[in-house]
């Protein structure tokens, strides 16, 4: 007899497969009414024939992999859910990271509430709920990342504005400098919450090796110091973080 985690298990197993193995880049284009190479345009009845044939290989797999013969709701719900939730996405043309993340995450809510219907595992989908909140530390944790994330960046924006060369930002791609900050960040409060704090010293060398490998030479002295205020504040912040998270 299987557990009830197992089957919850297959069941993402199955999402994982339809949607990232089974699923080519024809299809996916195809969905989103955009021909083989994501470029030109299909006609409606084309992109309505992608998303019938995504949401029939969900139910599918679901149906095989989960192998309860007679259990028919799960594969109907799955092919009708992604049926739709596909479908508003479709409307919004190419995809992008926000559409990606949200579209997975109401899929995921979708199998959640699925497996607690069918297989009778609300007091476990609520215990699971309860619990974390119930935790002080698992609330310190959530509250830890969000802050490493948006709040510290803008700290940091205006800490070292009074430091930021009038050339800075010349030759930098959009917002990467941004998304480097949000990356170590994380890296870094992992290392500490893991109690790898070698990793927080590795991640640092490695950082040094990559940005100030080409900032030696003397008339480039103010970006290497505004780069190292920068990333000596990132970590000295993200380090104090995860030592207060620690402490709970």
């Amino acid at each position: 007899m299987e557990t009830s985690l197992v089957i919850l298990i297959k069941l993402i197993i199955a999402h994982i497969l339809a949607d990232f193995i089974f699923q080519t880049d024809r299809i996916s284009h195809g969905k989103c009414g955009l021909d083989s190479r994501g470029e030109g345009t299909i006609g409606c009845t084309s992109r309505y024939g992608y998303q019938l044939l995504h949401s029939l290989t969900h139910a599918v797999v679901s149906y095989l992999l989960l192998a309860q013969w007679g259990n028919w709701i799960v594969p109907t719900v799955l092919f009708f859910s992604h049926l739709v939730i596909d479908g508003i996405k479709s409307r919004r043309g190419k995809e992008t990271t926000g559409y990606f993340l949200i579209d997975q995450l109401l899929h995921l809510v979708v199998l959640l509430l699925l497996w607690s219907f069918c297989f009778h595992q609300w007091d476990t989908l609520s215990h699971w709920f309860l619990s974390f909140w119930a935790s002080p530390r698992q609330c310190a944790i959530l509250g830890a990342y969000i802050l490493i994330l948006k709040p510290t960046s803008i700290f940091l924006s205006l800490f070292i504005k009074r430091w930021t060369p009038s050339d800075s930002l010349e030759q930098s791609l959009p917002n990467a400098g941004q998304w480097i900050g949000y990356l170590e960040r994380v890296l870094i409060l992992t290392f500490i919450l893991a109690n790898h704090l070698e990793g927080v010293g590795f991640l640092l060398a490695a950082k040094s090796i990559f940005r100030f490998g080409n900032l030696s030479k003397a008339k480039d002295i103010k970006t290497t110091e505004y780069v190292l205020i920068g990333t000596l504040t990132s970590f000295t912040l993200t380090i104090l973080i995860g030592f207060c998270v620690m402490g709970v």
